[in-house]
């Protein structure tokens, strides 16, 4: 697998020349880090024991900035799948500074660009360039001079003076937060031995399993996994990175429905995220949350489905597969034109029933068991079609 340290790999650049150079601030940073925490631990179990301070200190601060960069980062900021008031944005740009991954204007912007060229030279942190290079040595190596964030990426964000205040003060905050706050608490509570055991816990090894968590989504999520939902850039999904990283492991997903505030879409999908965004939204901090319909989603992935097996169908014989694929073509075009207008019934009827108008209540549950009877029909109709593409004489259409 190579890296941007193999002379091997082409050296993409962000910023001209293609020389490269370590960024030794944030290269020592996360490198210390580790053994910081290591070298921390065993010397406050040792000399002050470990209470149950400590460890709730580490939990607290752990899902704190976790999703300070999945919800607030990530989803609110980056891609604006809600709004949310101005008590949890702060609560996003307090804590996700405490993650020590950069300001949300910088993230952002950085994002933003991946997003908009995913596996391009232009990805700061493309997978194609092997699993080190996106995990963590793309933020250790400048390319092409100094790495400048294009923060034209998120003249939006600007506006907000929240992030306007966090972009100007983030190493402050940074340190204060995610450093001397979880000491600052633990002392309160524990005295000398606990404010140690908040500052190693809290702040040093939290702040590296809440770097590696991210750092898993731009890696291993772009190169282990599944894509149900197609294969036009190198995100997969992953309930076990799921798991790890607040739900984010949902990536083909993600990629495909950037804009919905799940990664998770089933209720069953492991994404506390969505469940965070989902319960401030009920008690009225959040709003305006975007989510990608069920039939896109089911169109989406029933495409993907068509085009594996026509790949797989054309390794294995010299079909022409023209009329299968114009059959797949239309019938998508009716699939997506007959949901839309079911939709708008189904907003209608919500709205004959609240102005309990009974007739055209009526009939409009005629109109929609129509509608669903001819979309009942098109699911049938890609079911033949799969069946013809996988046998070796398709049926007549």
């Amino acid at each position: 697998m190579g890296t941007a340290l193999n002379p091997g790999v082409p050296r993409y650049t962000m910023a001209g020349d293609g020389s490269n150079s370590i960024n030794v601030v944030n290269t020592l940073f996360l490198v210390l880090t580790p053994i910081a925490s290591i070298v921390g631990l065993w010397w406050h179990a040792t000399q002050f024991g470990v209470t149950w301070v400590e460890p709730i200190l580490f939990v607290i601060w752990y899902f704190a900035c976790g999703l300070s960069i999945t919800v607030g980062y990530h989803r609110l900021f980056s891609h604006r799948s809600h709004e949310a008031s101005w008590p949890l944005r702060l609560f996003y740009a307090l804590f996700g500074a405490g993650a020590f991954e950069n300001s949300a204007l910088n993230w952002c912007a950085d994002h933003r660009i991946h997003h908009r060229h995913t596996d391009k030279p232009e990805d700061p942190y493309s997978a194609t360039r092997g699993f080190w290079w996106s995990h963590i040595l793309w933020v250790m190596i400048d390319e092409g001079g100094e790495r400048v964030h294009d923060l034209s990426q998120v003249k939006d964000l600007q506006e907000d003076p929240i992030l306007r205040f966090q972009h100007r003060f983030y190493l402050v905050l940074a340190v204060g937060v995610g450093m001397f706050l979880p000491a600052l608490i633990g002392g309160m509570i524990g005295g000398v031995g606990a404010a140690v055991g908040g500052f190693v816990w809290a702040g040093l090894a939290r702040t590296v399993f809440t770097h590696h968590g991210t750092f898993l989504i731009n890696s291993a999520a772009h190169i282990w996994g599944t894509q149900p939902y197609g294969d036009a850039n190198s995100s997969k999904d992953s309930p076990v990175l799921a798991f790890l990283t607040f739900g984010e492991g949902y990536h083909n997903f993600h990629h495909t429905f950037q804009a919905d505030y799940r990664n998770g879409h089933r209720w069953y999908h492991f994404d506390p995220s969505k469940w965070w965004i989902g319960f401030f939204a009920f008690i009225g901090l959040k709003r305006g949350l975007k989510s990608t319909p069920d039939w896109h989603i089911e169109d989406k992935r029933r495409q993907a489905s068509f085009d594996n097996a026509a790949t797989i169908a054309a390794t294995k014989d010299s079909r022409d597969l023209t009329v299968l694929q114009d059959r797949m073509k239309t019938a998508r075009t009716n699939f997506k034109a007959q949901s839309r207008a079911l939709d708008k019934l189904l907003v209608e009827r919500r709205a004959a029933r609240k102005e309990r108008q009974a007739a055209r209540r009526a009939e409009l549950e005629e109109a929609i068991a129509k509608m669903r009877d001819d979309i009942a029909s098109i699911r049938a109709e890609f079911a033949l079609i799969m069946s013809d593409l996988t046998t070796a004489k398709p049926t007549a259409a």
